[in-house]
């Protein structure tokens, strides 16, 4: 599927074979849902598939509709034209510098030899697509674009032959190289969507101990748990379905659904998801959603559905493309036609389409856009934002609204213990009881006490009692780090040094920079407002210390909602989040940036993504997109220009294809100059 012309195509072609009720095309995924009769087969829909001139598989072949086979193919074309065109347009400039007689025969030699077998290749996602259609006597947007390339190396090869003045094989293999550069941009955003999906996925466990009627377990995988069995869950392991506590109680990492850093308390009776870790005890857990069903992959189907609502901006580009294609050929069609007809003779009706066909390469204009977002993305990057995707820019730049997570975007997301009355000798016992423990305390403890450069104590008889904590001996002492018996005290550990103790508290410290970037942000018309899973009452401290509006105990549809009803006021929210729950947020957002701490999911749900502690980068990038758009917008308009005077020119026949060439690719040079003002727009 390449444009919307496809889906219409399929979506219709599909709808007249008889036994099929509907069929729906999902261009992100490159899917196709059918509603037919018990009596066609997923053979015979293949089948008709490939009658309408597609490639096809059943869905069960490649459940995440992964097609790195044809991005690596993509790449490995656009790599090979990318080489070709410079070598070509090196010999071209000789050419157009005066180089005559048999020195220029010799370099259009030289360019046929190049060209011919880079045009084979590269050429071959454009070929096999339009002879596929073709065999089905069918066209698609492949068609007149193969037949312009080879109708322009034909030109070019009889020109050659006969010892003519002017070779296109630089435009030929030019116009391919754009082409293939964009179908492989977009090949690799819809694998990144693909792949956020999959790493979500991936957290649930991928098997259980179900407990049998003689009390014996049997391990299951997920697929063939059911609701109603009793799952054994021990420490550490990841939950493999949705479920209820039926015995015993533990804390659960939970963060990827709450986005909560803090552990949480759950016993009998309470609600614990698929790919929750459990810290504590064992737990016996009765499942009540397994598979599709559990919480986690509705999520990801969240995310898949909202990815594809982001599709239109594929469609209008595609539109834009399908009619671009056929305009440019039509017009040298009618350059030859009615040059033929004024009587110039085929040669020169020839050279003067060629011409109209050169002149008007999209090479400006298709740069337009990437030249100065690749500029704008390497400034960023050089200030810690990464732009995953050049689309991002434009939508980065339309934002009005700001909606941020509050753990691990506002805030670190990493508990920081104050250590002020904590001695160095208790500093390092603490030390060295918490690196025996993966309890996000103890991690949070150790990272702050050795930044500290205090070495651990030397310590005897270390053990952990799940739930309780670490316990060990340092001498003649006894010494642990457990969790405190009054529970007011929030988060925090107890220390016990023999007779001595210490109550270390710990906090979600806020980025170091979160006022100054949220006033950057107001400076640039951006209102901000907090939209979170965590319970209310941190939310609405830090709220009320920001002067923040914000929302608390979202669940993932509560922030699409959100996002739906800003939408529908009229907004272009962006959304900044780290946690899995915000995942579906993240790609329904207008633009979305996620910190580098972020999931794996979240990263790849996301537009962007900043690396550090600061939390100015995101007011940067939205600064950066704004300025990228004001050059595109000044390219787009050169582009525009360049074509308005030089197609008459070309129709009127007073353009050689040397000097169509010339003038295309100095519209490009222009175009590329202006985009490099970007340089140092992130300053």
């Amino acid at each position: 599927m390449r444009c919307a012309g496809c889906i219409a195509k399929i979506e219709r072609g599909l709808g007249e074979m008889d036994g099929v009720e509907a069929a729906r095309v999902n261009f992100s995924a490159k899917r196709v849902a059918v509603r037919h009769d018990p009596s066609l087969s997923e053979d015979d829909i293949v089948t008709a598939l490939e009658r309408l001139g597609f490639e096809a598989q059943a869905v069960a072949a490649n459940p995440l509709a992964q097609d790195d086979k044809e991005s690596k193919a993509l790449l490995r074309a656009t790599a090979v034209a990318g080489f070709g065109m410079m070598n070509i347009m090196l010999l071209s400039v000789s050419v157009w510098s005066g180089a005559g007689g048999i020195t220029r025969d010799v370099f259009h030699w030289l360019s046929a030899l190049i060209a011919l077998p880079v045009i084979a290749y590269s050429g071959r996602p454009f070929f096999s697509s339009a002879a596929m259609a073709l065999k089905y006597r069918r066209t698609n947007m492949d068609v007149p674009i193969s037949i312009g390339v080879l109708l322009a190396t034909g030109m070019s090869i009889y020109e050659t032959a006969t010892g003519g003045a002017h070779a296109y094989f630089d435009g030929a293999v030019m116009l391919l190289f754009f082409l293939l550069a964009g179908r492989a941009l977009d090949s690799t955003m819809r694998n990144r969507t693909r792949a956020g999906i999959g790493a979500l996925l991936s957290r649930m466990g991928k098997s259980a101990s179900v407990v049998q009627g003689d009390g014996s377990t049997q391990r299951l995988a997920a697929e063939d748990l059911e609701p109603g069995m009793v799952m054994l869950v021990a420490a550490g392991e990841a939950l493999a379905a949705d479920g209820v506590i039926e015995q015993g109680s533990s804390s659960v990492d939970n963060a990827m659904l709450t986005g909560e850093s803090a552990p949480e308390q759950v016993s009998i009776g309470a609600t614990i998801h698929a790919g929750a870790i459990n810290l504590g005890n064992v737990i016996h857990v009765r499942a009540i959603a397994t598979g599709a069903d559990t919480v986690i992959a509705e999520i990801a189907r969240l995310m898949d559905e909202a990815g594809q609502s982001r599709s239109r901006y594929v469609r209008i580009a595609d539109r834009a493309s399908r009619l671009y294609a056929p305009a440019v050929h039509s017009l040298a069609a009618l350059a030859f036609i009615g040059w033929m007809i004024a009587g110039a003779g085929w040669h020169q009706s020839m050279l003067i389409a060629i011409a109209v066909l050169i002149i008007t390469c999209p090479c400006a204009m298709g740069l337009a856009v990437p030249a100065a977002q690749v500029v704008a993305s390497g400034a960023l990057i050089r200030k810690g934002f990464l732009v995953k995707d050049g689309s991002a820019l434009e939508r980065l730049a339309e934002v009005d609204i700001a909606l941020f997570d509050k753990t691990g975007t506002l805030t670190l997301g990493e508990p920081r213990p104050d250590l002020g009355d904590l001695p160095e000798e208790a500093q390092a016992v603490a030390l060295a009881l918490a690196q025996t423990s993966r309890h996000p305390l103890s991690k949070g403890l150790v990272a702050a006490i050795s930044a500290n450069g205090v070495k651990p104590a030397m310590l005897d008889n270390v053990a952990e009692e799940a739930g309780r904590g670490v316990s060990a001996r340092a001498g003649e002492k006894l010494v642990s780090l457990t969790r405190p018996e009054d529970v007011s005290t929030g988060l925090a550990s107890l220390l016990t040094f023999g007779d001595e103790r210490w109550t270390i508290r710990f906090s979600d410290a806020k980025r170091s920079d979160l006022g100054a970037a949220l006033a950057e942000l107001e400076r640039l018309g951006l209102q901000s407002r907090i939209i979170s899973g965590d319970r209310r009452a941190p939310v609405e401290a830090l709220a009320n210390e920001l002067s923040l509006p914000f929302d608390a105990g979202l669940k993932p549809q509560d922030k699409l909602d959100v996002l739906a009803g800003l939408a529908e006021r009229g907004h272009k929210p962006l959304m900044i989040g780290d946690g899995l729950n915000d995942g579906p947020a993240l790609a329904a957002a207008h633009a979305s940036i996620a910190p580098g701490t972020a999931s794996d999911a979240s990263q790849q749900a996301a537009d962007a993504v900043f690396i550090g502690e600061r939390l100015m980068p995101v007011a940067l990038g939205i600064k950066v997109a704004r300025r990228c758009m004001q050059i595109v917008r000044q390219n787009f308009g050169f582009a525009i220009a360049y074509n308005v005077c030089a197609v008459p020119l070309a129709l009127a026949g007073l353009v050689t294809p040397l000097v169509a060439a010339i003038a295309m690719s100095l519209s490009s040079l222009v175009v590329v100059g202006n985009s490099l003002r970007l340089a140092g727009a992130a300053k």
